[in-house]
């Protein structure tokens, strides 16, 4: 059967079908690129950070982390720019930040879940109507042809097949979209949590406590536990 033939015989459900698909391919090229951009070398501005600090340059640290277009850059920043105002405040607006950059790493990711939902249902749907008008032949004739019946019965198979097809295209988009998104976040988190160790030191080295020791180096004081007298019989 000619492609345009089996286009028109399965039915307006399958140009829904098609439009979904194409938007399916379209989100995940550029969900895919979006984050590519998101992620590029974080070690870089975790040096750059870091070295920052380690020359007591709080808004040189800022200046660094604001350049970074990046969501690792924008948590940092968060946290340097409140770090006057206290740790807790610093702790808070990197929180915050992180929320925020979850919404734009992650987004799309959603809505091809539910296009893979969707997609079978809609083929079902076509299915069910292309059965639906091949029992219509029997109510009109006592004797159809194979003819008459194989428009509601391609019109049933071929939605099937679109709405599948549609919906692993989708499934395996929004793993690997969400895979990428994942691994931004990853960074996120590991670069936070390395700031607030540089913040500490550098609060430290602020106070006089840490004169002399290379940031990076410090360790806090352990506490020794002297040995318990035995007393003997």
């Amino acid at each position: 059967m000619p492609l345009l033939d089996m286009l028109t015989a399965a039915g307006p459900l399958l140009w829904i079908l098609i439009l979904l698909s194409i938007f399916v391919v379209y989100q995940i090229v550029y969900r895919i690129q979006v984050l590519a951009k998101l992620d590029p070398n974080v070690k870089l501005l975790q040096t750059q950070v870091h070295a920052a600090l380690m020359q007591n340059n709080l808004s040189g640290a800022v200046d660094v982390a604001a350049r970074a277009d990046q969501p690792s850059g924008n948590v940092m920043r968060a946290g340097l720019e409140r770090y006057p105002a206290g740790r807790d405040a610093s702790q808070a607006a990197m929180q915050d930040a992180t929320m925020l950059e979850e919404d734009r790493v992650y987004q799309g990711i959603n809505t091809l879940g539910m296009i893979a939902q969707i997609a079978p249902l809609l083929g079902l749907l076509g299915t069910v109507i292309g059965m639906v008008r091949s029992f219509l032949v029997f109510a009109q004739t006592t004797a159809p042809t194979p003819t008459q019946l194989s428009t509601g019965i391609s019109e049933a198979l071929i939605n099937t097949a679109g709405g599948l097809v549609v919906a692993i295209v989708a499934y395996v988009g929004r793993q690997i979209v969400r895979n990428k998104a994942d691994a931004v976040m990853l960074q996120v988190d590991r670069s936070r949590e390395s700031l607030s160790s540089w913040l500490e030191e550098f609060r430290l080295r602020q106070k006089g406590v840490l004169t002399g020791v290379p940031l990076g180096s410090y360790e806090p004081e352990r506490k020794v536990t002297k040995p318990s007298k035995v007393t003997q019989a």
